[in-house]
């Protein structure tokens, strides 16, 4: 059935009308036909033949394969539909497993190597799309998105949410080269992947929790360094909508880098530390606190949340400094009494609580698990940092539901 399919295509494209092609060249001269020569390329159905119409510009003596531009296949044997499947399986698994899966599943026999060309091509491809629309909202072109999609045809969200969070991404040798790094002998092995997460929330449960609202959460991420990282989050917070919320949040642990990009791109959001890193905050000073006391440990890590939970800040540091510590006890002390006061003003978390707003960095945590770690941390892995950042372009498309958008986008250019 495949190769009767493939046959009735052939002759199809073989045979359709050469006025649907452009017929001038961007020089403004006219296309003339040179020659025809057959090409065969490999379709969901198969191998399928066509001639093709070799034509130079009058002008400016460019050349070009009408049929090619035509079927989006300049400089490539893979139909989009075959490079569909290349780029929606590489971006899931390993390279050679995504091979098997397309012969085992479609009878489509590529390399693993054709996999990973074609999937980081797109996967490059999808990034420049996202930067020209970056540049279009530093200039004031762009338009906002309808928030949410809901039942009542879309509104402005009550609350946007922008969060961000980095892991490490193991890279190969070249890729960290000049850079330090937390192992013993001091080279690094990874590089800080970004990502970026936006949602949009316009109600509460019975409980009065917030609830997210479906299918809002887009995605952003790449290995590159915060200041453009930082633009690029904002470009895509714009584009969501964020000038027509009535509030906006960002959400985050308490790295220094994340609030620094608040202050530069969101100076009007309130800004939330994530309750469960301050949280552990307290749990590693209990550790040292109480080395061999785990009911301890349990005890006073609970009555010192007490306080946290209610955003009474200022009391728990008053806890803490209450504490009768020598040596290396204080010095631990101290530092987490510094990181309380710097962030008190993001922990203000009844107040959080009671406007229904969330106070934990779930989705970004979740985020940087299954986007980033599910696919480029796998064991024995080592990327490049374009490649990386292709297949990390995939799987925030693909997350953010616009996968089948950037097609329908190709075949109407």
């Amino acid at each position: 059935m495949f190769k009767c399919g493939a046959i009735i295509v052939s002759q199809l494209l073989s045979c359709q009308d050469e006025t649907g092609s452009v017929q001038s060249c961007q020089c403004g001269a006219m296309w003339r036909t040179i020659k025809r020569c057959d090409k065969t390329f490999l379709t969901v159905l198969g191998d399928v033949r066509i001639r093709r119409r070799i034509q130079r510009c009058g002008g400016c003596g460019a050349w070009r394969a009408a049929e090619d531009e035509l079927l989006d296949m300049v400089r490539t044997g893979f139909s989009p539909g075959v490079r569909r499947i290349m780029a929606r399986t590489a971006e899931e698994m390993p390279f050679d497993k995504a091979r098997m899966v397309m012969w085992e599943l479609a009878r489509i026999r590529v390399t693993a190597k054709d996999v990973e060309r074609k999937a980081e091509e797109i996967g490059a491809h999808i990034h420049q799309l996202s930067d020209e629309r970056r540049r279009e909202v530093f200039s004031g072109a762009a338009r906002p998105e309808a928030a949410v999609d809901g039942e009542d045809g879309g509104k402005a969200p009550e609350v946007l949410y922008v969060a961000a969070d980095g892991t490490g991404v193991p890279v190969v040798k070249p890729e960290t080269e000049g850079r330090k790094g937390k192992g013993s002998d001091g080279m690094a092995r990874t590089r800080e992947a970004k990502l970026g997460a936006v949602f949009t929330q316009t109600g509460v449960n019975e409980k009065g929790e917030p609830v997210r609202d479906p299918a809002s959460t887009s995605y952003i991420g790449r290995i590159e360094s915060v200041e453009i990282f930082g633009s690029r989050l904002y470009a895509e917070a714009v584009r969501r909508g964020m000038h027509l919320a009535r509030r906006v949040v960002v959400i985050g642990d308490g790295a220094v880098w994340i609030w620094n990009l608040a202050q530069l791109h969101f100076p009007g959001a309130l800004q939330i530390v994530d309750y469960y890193h301050a949280a552990e905050h307290l749990w590693q000073l209990a550790r040292v606190l109480f080395r061999q006391d785990d009911g301890l440990r349990k005890v006073w890590c609970d009555r010192m949340k007490d306080s946290l939970w209610a955003g009474d800040i200022e009391q728990l540091i008053g806890k803490l400094l209450a504490m009768p510590l020598t040596g290396a006890d204080k010095q631990a002390r101290d530092k987490e009494v510094a990181y309380y006061e710097t962030n008190k003003e993001r922990m203000r978390y009844a107040t959080f609580r009671a406007k229904g707003l969330f106070i934990g960095s779930g989705v970004i945590e979740a985020g940087c698990k299954s986007l980033v770690g599910q696919r480029l941390k796998r064991s024995g892995m080592r990327w490049t940092v374009n490649g990386a950042n292709a297949i990390l372009a995939l799987r925030c498309c693909v997350a953010s539901g616009r996968f089948e958008d950037y097609w329908e986008d190709r075949r109407a250019a």
